[in-house]
């Protein structure tokens, strides 16, 4: 059974998402406040954790950042009534794998639910190495040359799956449906800033390898000549 942590300090949401997640059959943890949800990472036995934004104290960003700096892999699903791209930008680089708005429909976000603990179980071989870069999903580390490479989470993902798929033209949809598990919440503009993002590191890292924009298709990630 998978054991979904819940970050959540309105009572009322967080007892209706509870009881929805346990007529799914999963085992829950409710908590209400950042401090107790970094406790529950740290003990460990967390499958997927759902965050709310707004918490009093330490926000869910907050958690997340943390989460990712101790290392933990859990994916998180970020709830909030916050939907500007910039708010969800600064979610996922803080280290959220997903994000759900308020109003929604307890369908949608059990649903993203079973999406991430698929990907979980199913996830490819987690290092990945072309030439000089190397991209550990486990510790969401990257180094080229052996030397601390500065990536997002979300940067990590992404340029992840270019190295899986080196010299194939991945198409926006494709990355979105991978990287942030969406097509409908995510804007394709939203690829296009990351991309941006990469392309700059990677040059300034001299990695060896660029994002190419192969027009009317996508993005190709390739050695550099």
């Amino acid at each position: 059974m998978s054991r979904i942590l819940v970050v959540e300090d309105d009572p009322q949401m967080g007892a209706l998402v509870e009881r929805g997640l346990r007529e799914d059959g999963y085992d829950v943890q409710l908590v209400d406040n950042g401090v107790d949800a970094l406790i529950a990472f740290t003990a460990g036995d967390v499958d997927v954790a759902v965050v709310d934004v707004m918490l009093p104290g330490m926000t869910g960003f907050e958690v997340c950042r943390r989460m990712r700096e101790s290392g933990s892999t859990v994916p998180v699903v970020l709830i909030t009534a916050r939907d500007a791209v910039e708010d969800r930008i600064f979610g996922l680089d803080s280290g959220a794998d997903d994000y759900v708005t308020k109003p929604f429909h307890f369908g949608e976000l059990s649903a993203r639910i079973r999406a991430q603990i698929r990907r979980r179980a199913s996830g490819p071989q987690p290092v990945v190495q072309i030439g000089a870069l190397r991209l550990d999903a486990l510790s969401v580390r990257a180094t080229v040359r052996e030397r601390p490479f500065a990536l997002s989470v979300k940067e990590l993902t992404l340029l992840r799956f270019f190295a899986v798929h080196l010299d194939e033209v991945l198409t926006r949809t494709e990355i979105l449906a991978e990287v942030w598990g969406s097509t409908e919440t995510f804007e394709p503009t939203l690829v296009d800033q990351y991309v941006s993002y990469l392309r700059k590191k990677l040059a300034l890292a001299d990695t060896g390898l660029r994002i190419t924009t192969v027009r009317g298709a996508g993005y190709r990630l390739e050695r550099a000549e």
